[in-house]
């Protein structure tokens, strides 16, 4: 939980082995085959009305993700990988429609779920690994952005944050995102936005795509308007009300294209499965080289 070097531990060997035996099953034999299928017994068409109450509309309280993942995957079944490091990404196998995806999504559970130097470096090596098992790629966004701090920026945060950036282009299996609720800065275009090639991008009604959060960007905006008001706080209130009512309403993303649509939250399953059944034959080439050049 400390290295990140081990993706999964056990106290005893036999819930080691069954977990072995699951994750077996969500594989292909080898890279040129497809994961195996399995006919699902849950509704394809089946409305998630839970998600309405699980994700809060006040994009700054906190939430499990994972309740989220578990009400659109079939029969609430996933299989996380490296469960225990670098909590604020969530990476999992899971069956939709029958049919194996890897799931890639911000934890608001666990700091907010912003991205940092090892959720990128977690996230990326989950995104490369199913890359190279034809394993397709739904990516669940709420991310406030890259976590600040001069650790983070000695460190490099942007040279690893640029391995996630570098293995979503890389990929060249079938790639959905869904915004739900709160998209931000730079950190929203790593995580498998348009911009950076997902084929089919979707966002809940509640959802924020801007460079910053309303109250930020009125800060940053109107600053000399509001410290020199004889009420700052009022004017304050009154400008980040006025920035969200116009740049930030649900459907300003899908007027600039950054979504191909603007979904209700109880149909994503429904959504995710029908949007991957079309991208099933999807073929993309890679330039013909001997390999990349990613941001080690």
């Amino acid at each position: 939980g400390v290295s990140g070097v081990a993706h999964f531990s056990y106290d005893d060997e036999r819930s080691c082995l069954e977990d072995v035996r699951f994750l077996l099953s969500l594989l292909p034999s080898n890279n040129r085959e497809l994961p195996p299928s399995t006919p699902s017994e849950d509704p394809h068409d089946r409305l998630g009305d839970a998600l309405l109450d699980l994700v809060p509309d006040d994009p700054g309280r906190v939430y499990d993700m994972r309740t989220v993942v578990e009400e659109i995957v079939d029969n609430g079944e996933f299989f996380e990988v490296h469960a225990a490091w670098a909590g604020n990404a969530l990476c999992a196998l899971a069956r939709l429609g029958g049919e194996v995806v890897g799931v890639v999504a911000n934890q608001p559970a666990a700091i907010a779920g912003v991205l940092d130097i090892e959720a990128s470096e977690k996230a990326a090596r989950f995104v490369q690994f199913c890359d190279a098992f034809n394993i397709p790629l739904v990516t669940l966004i709420d991310v406030p952005g890259f976590l600040p701090g001069i650790d983070q920026e000695h460190n490099g945060i942007i040279r690893h944050g640029a391995k996630l950036l570098y293995a979503y282009c890389n990929a060249t299996v079938p790639r959905v995102s869904v915004v739900i609720r709160k998209a931000y800065g730079g950190a929203y275009i790593v995580m498998d936005s348009r911009s950076i090639g997902t084929d089919l991008a979707f966002a809940w009604p509640g959802n924020e795509i801007a460079v910053m959060g309303a109250e930020g960007a009125a800060n940053v905006i109107f600053r000399r308007e509001i410290n020199g008001a004889d009420d700052p706080d009022a004017v304050r209130r009154q400008k980040i009300a006025e920035y969200r009512a116009e740049l930030m309403h649900p459907y300003y993303a899908a007027e600039r294209g950054l979504v191909d649509d603007v979904i209700d939250p109880r149909r994503t399953r429904q959504i995710l499965i029908a949007s991957l059944a079309m991208l099933r034959d999807k073929h993309a080439e890679l330039p013909s080289r001997k390999h990349g050049n990613p941001p080690l």
